[in-house]
């Protein structure tokens, strides 16, 4: 008689539930692996304005502070930006991006010009709107001066621009 070789069926459960056990353990590190993108998606992009908001700062000193019609202005990478200028009573320190319009000189006006900050001052910038259906919904606050970039994907991650100290925040829900 000639015996057969395999796995018996105890031998196939034991198999099954081990590995049914390691994917319930695995299972919720992989559910919060699209989170952790999102939040390291925001950072990086958070990171990468507040270097472009510093590095226009530091062109503008390096260029000696130049200043065009009373208001601080340099070109940086081959656009103008209008910056923030000094004001002491209210805490608004010198040479942070406002704008790239004239006519919005010294404070954010509306989200539109929040998204144009965005899209001049990053190389590759995520798509950024006032409308749903971009990568980044954009809002200002005129009353604080700033701009929210708010990630779509999910609405509890965001980043604050305040144009009249440079700071940039990342808030993580």
């Amino acid at each position: 008689m000639k015996q057969q070789k395999g796995f018996s069926l105890v031998e196939l459960v034991i198999v099954i539930i081990v590995v049914g056990l390691l994917a319930v353990a695995a299972l919720p590190r992989f559910l919060d692996v699209t989170d952790e993108a999102r939040r390291a998606s925001i950072e990086g992009v958070a990171g990468g304005f507040a270097t472009a908001v510093l590095s226009v700062r530091a062109q503008w000193e390096a260029n000696a502070r130049p200043v065009s019609a009373g208001q601080n202005t340099i070109n940086y990478d081959g656009t103008d930006f209008w910056l923030t200028v000094e004001d002491n009573t209210n805490n608004i320190r010198p040479g942070y991006p406002v704008s790239v319009n004239p006519d919005q000189q010294t404070v954010i006006q509306n989200a539109a010009q929040c998204a144009t900050l965005m899209e001049e001052l990053l190389q590759n910038p995520p798509s950024v709107s006032s409308a749903v259906g971009s990568k980044y919904l954009v809002t200002a606050d005129t009353l604080q001066n700033t701009c929210t970039y708010t990630q779509q994907e999910n609405a509890g991650h965001f980043f604050e621009y305040d144009p009249e100290t440079g700071r940039v925040t990342v808030t993580l829900n």
